[in-house]
């Protein structure tokens, strides 16, 4: 009997982080606030917009989550900065500081944003809209 096997490989699988455990969301969720209001500082992004991007935030906890960012955040909201970092980091991979730091403010031709800047495409359309975004940029990363 013949046994199939892939061949070996140099490259390790990338262990995934499980969200649904409490200590891996304590162990991110304080670097991950950080980014984000870094992020948001950087594409002058008004504090609603902010707080939609993170899945409809109150202004009170928005403003406490900022002065205080020790906490622990549920699965949503660090998928939710995950796509937007991953989105920044796919931006300055791909164009200059000046226009990765804009574009997401910018009008769009792309028939995914309908001539919407892809900041209202995501706040329009949440989790999902981050993760079209998300995806598009790294296809263009990757050449596609």
């Amino acid at each position: 009997m013949l046994t199939y096997a892939y061949p070996r490989s140099r490259f390790e699988p990338t262990v995934l982080v499980d969200l649904n455990a409490k200590a891996e969301r304590e162990r991110l969720s304080k670097s991950a606030l950080k980014g984000f209001f870094k992020l948001v500082a950087t594409w002058k992004v008004r504090d609603e917009d902010a707080r939609q991007l993170l899945g409809g935030l109150s202004n009170s906890s928005y403003y406490d989550w900022k002065k205080n960012p020790e906490r622990t955040l549920e699965v949503d909201c660090i998928t939710r900065i995950s796509y937007l970092l991953g989105i920044y980091k796919a931006l300055h991979i791909i164009y200059g500081d000046k226009l990765a730091d804009e574009w997401i403010g910018l009008p769009n031709s792309n028939q995914i944003f309908e001539g919407r800047t892809p900041l209202a495409y995501m706040l329009g359309g949440g989790l999902l809209a981050m993760q079209t975004v998300r995806q598009l940029l790294d296809a263009r990363r990757g050449g596609l």
